[in-house]
């Protein structure tokens, strides 16, 4: 803490308002809001930090605190400076345009476009989707279905539009002003989701041609009623109270945090979106700082729904939404799908998050920051038991930054090791890595453990009692189980927050070799649940056993399989006993 800084902070405000940290050069590196600014900001200095955020406050040399009357204030002013000045430390989301709307423009000669917002009175709107990508693909639906013109300038001769029946040719012909307007209501009322009418006249349509033998142009109508189905199903589901609302829900892991909306119009399920970006900071300060982001260039609904209750007075003065709670019905269930999406996004991201193009490099900065030899060559191990039942193993092997899946590993482990997780990772160490020496196989050249110390200590003994040397550390996780970093045998640790890519190649590594695990144990357990199923049915023996796992290599696949399924493997006999066992299952 500089010797400025001390001063100011002995001069703030308990009021609301902004505060800006800067840097030495005076460069504006994080804004933040608050409703007691002195609170607030001595926060940074006097608790002890961590990551970005302790990273932030070494390099705060000064900083600014602008007074406002009340935290709505606060927050207008926190998102416009945040987008002039782009500060460093400041999680931002995409840039990323307006919500895109289907315009209709209004009287004669009437056209369907996409514009960014709905100021020009020349048009209906219809909207706002929140992707390009489902606007456009309505766009393409509503061009094949209605027959409005497509040219952006008015040609002098019909185009194929036309001879294919998808316009009527304005250029050569005159329109009655009543057609266009059956056109614009039947749009209008298809955009509602009420699709009913334009499926039967295709329906129809497709029916005639195929009577009189037309298979091609039967086909084109039926691939516009695929077509009407695939993009409508995305808007299937839909809220009876008209109401225009967001559904949002976050998620946290690994110090990311995701955001996953929904997005309903006049009930309708226009769309999804999702973000994901760093964690920094206080959760509430982040969350608030996002909504600002989103909505500040958005169209904003009458409700809201997010699953963080605190957030209510800030959305509800700030912004002007209605922010509401629910517990039980339509809502309640779609609040909980949302926040599955949210799950879900941060699992994507962290298995598909961009790595280096080039893999090799990657490695050399793994090798580099461990102080080893570049590390082509890694296997990492995992333990798994579910309530302390059927311990097992896993190793997965990585070869030039890429999974090799047929050098993956699994292994039964002593039951002993049921509530011993050191011991677990002992014996699988020893049993891999003994088995290489005999055999002279090649060794990985880095070793990681998906554990702290002790799980590293029990490697480290393991490779000395089999006579193997090589690198190993352990990928820990905090107290918060968030994965942290690495831990070598010599007690250092590396936090990997200046190597993002390495970090993620190396929860991706984690996730592959917990997936392993976890699939390998619920195996076992479908296995010996399957057994035990079959022990004590008379004809059952061990082929026709064998036949049924092969079959349905699954306990719930055979509980579905239907009694005349199982009598084409079984004689009638054994598969009607069988058969009403696995019901007998189904009412537990």
């Amino acid at each position: 803490m500089t010797e400025k800084v001390r001063t100011l902070l002995q001069t703030l405000p308990t009021k609301p308002g902004v505060y800006l940290m800067k840097d030495g050069s005076g460069k504006i590196i994080y804004v933040g809001k608050a409703k007691d600014l002195s609170k607030r900001v001595s926060q940074y200095f006097l608790r002890p930090q961590s990551g970005k955020v302790h990273a932030m406050v070494q390099h705060i040399e000064t900083f600014d605190t602008i007074i406002t009357t009340n935290e709505k204030e606060a927050l207008v002013l926190e998102m416009n400076l945040i987008h002039e000045h782009y500060p460093r430390y400041n999680i931002m989301l995409k840039e990323g345009s307006h919500y895109p709307y289907i315009a209709l423009r209004k009287g004669n000669d009437p056209y369907l476009r996409i514009m960014r917002n709905n100021k020009d009175k020349k048009y209906h709107y219809f909207g706002p989707y929140p992707s390009s990508r489902s606007a456009y693909r309505m766009i393409g639906l509503l061009n094949k279905i209605f027959p409005l013109r497509k040219c952006n300038v008015m040609p002098k001769a019909a185009c194929l539009y036309f001879h294919i029946g998808q316009c009527l040719a304005p250029c050569i012909h005159e329109i009655p002003q009543d057609v266009y307007d059956d056109l614009a209501a039947q749009i209008t009322t298809f955009l509602k989701g009420d699709v009913k009418a334009v499926k039967a006249t295709y329906t129809q349509k497709m029916n005639e041609a195929i009577n009189h033998l037309q298979f091609e142009n039967a086909r084109d109508y039926k691939t516009i009623l695929d077509d009407i189905d695939h993009i409508v199903d995305a808007q299937r589901v839909e809220i009876h109270d008209l109401i225009d609302r967001d559904i949002m829900a976050f998620s946290e892991r690994e110090g990311y945090l995701a955001l996953a909306v929904f997005v309903f119009r006049r009930g309708i399920l226009l769309g999804k979106g999702s973000f994901v970006v760093e964690r920094f900071g206080e959760l509430e300060e982040q969350l608030e700082q996002l909504l600002g982001q989103y909505y500040r260039d958005k169209p904003l609904p009458k409700q809201l729904l997010i699953n963080y209750p605190p957030l209510q007075s800030i959305v509800e003065s700030t912004l002007g939404i209605e922010m509401i709670r629910v517990e039980k019905g339509t809502l309640f269930e779609l609040m909980k799908l949302v926040q599955e999406n949210a799950i879900q996004t941060l699992d994507d991201h962290f298995l598909t998050a961009r790595l280096d193009d080039d893999k090799l490099t990657l490695l050399e900065t793994l090798g580099m920051t461990l102080n080893i030899p570049t590390p082509y060559h890694i296997e990492m191990i995992d333990n798994s038991h579910l309530q302390g039942n059927q311990p097992v193993g896993a190793l997965i092997v990585f070869i030039n930054g890429e999974p090799v899946k047929k050098m993956y590993r699994t292994y039964h482990l002593d039951e002993k090791h049921r509530q011993d997780d050191p011991g677990a990772m002992y014996e699988v160490v020893s049993r891999r890595y003994a088995r290489l020496k005999k055999e002279g196989s090649s060794l990985p050249q880095l070793l990681i453990v998906d554990g702290g110390e002790t799980q590293l200590n029990a490697a480290l003994r393991a490779l000395k009692d089999v006579g193997v040397s090589l690198p190993v550390v352990g990928l820990f996780k905090n107290i918060k189980h968030q994965t942290k970093g690495l831990l070598n045998a010599e007690g250092e640790v590396f936090a990997l927050t200046d190597t993002p890519n390495v970090f993620f190649f190396l929860v991706r590594m984690q996730d592959e070799v917990h997936r392993f695990a976890i699939g390998f144990h619920r195996r076992l357990r479908s296995k010996a649940m399957t057994q035990s199923i079959f022990d004590g049915i008379t004809g059952l023996g061990p082929t026709r056993r064998a036949m049924l796992e092969k079959r349905y290599p699954t306990l719930d696949g055979l509980k579905m399989a239907p009694l005349e399924e199982l009598q084409q493997i079984l004689p009638d006999e054994v598969a009607l006993t069988l058969f009403e066992k696995l019901q007998s299952l189904k009412t537990l």
